[in-house]
């Protein structure tokens, strides 16, 4: 079981996706958790969603640490199929309860009330495609995987490498 969980090939491009959406949810959790980039950090964030939005404080807690520590497991590509469920599920909630309300466009030029739903979706997109195929070629993932799996492909003094490529 643990070993579907860490599969994953040796594609930078999954590596690419994975990188691309851990760093700006990381950016995002730490808003919300550390008070980092001009956030409100997690009282401030908790209060807000609790308070003002109605949400219950167990799921936003869950959503903060969805996006904190999603973002940090996109990073090191660690648990990166959960990391990226968490996301999407955030990022399906943010529609269902928030942007949906303003249409499909962001607010580029401050014509509307708030966000549409655009980005949301292309994280979503980038999520599923991250719990489908795994965390990619430069990932924590990969290597629990290859120890866990036992295929690993060694170098001359039986170390494991993460090589996509056997010398000829």
């Amino acid at each position: 079981m643990f070993e579907r969980l860490f599969k994953t090939d040796a594609s930078w491009t999954f590596t690419l996706l994975r990188l691309v959406l851990g760093v700006v949810f990381f950016a995002h959790g730490a808003q919300k958790m550390l008070g980092w980039f001009g956030g409100y950090g997690f009282s401030g964030t908790m209060g807000a969603f609790t308070h003002m939005m109605g949400i219950p404080a167990p799921l936003a807690f869950l959503a903060i640490c969805a996006e904190f520590f999603g973002g940090l497991g996109l990073i090191f590509g660690f648990l990166s199929r959960i990391a990226a469920f968490g996301i999407g599920v955030n990022m399906v909630v943010a529609i269902a309860m928030v942007h949906r309300h303003f249409g499909f466009f962001a607010n580029w030029f401050g014509a509307q009330k708030g966000e549409g739903y655009e980005y949301h979706l292309l994280a979503i997109a980038i999520a599923l495609a991250i719990i489908v195929k795994g965390a990619g070629a430069l990932s924590l993932d990969r290597a629990v995987h290859c120890l866990l799996s036992g295929k690993c492909k060694t170098a001359g003094n039986d170390a494991p490498t993460l090589s996509s490529r056997q010398a000829a």
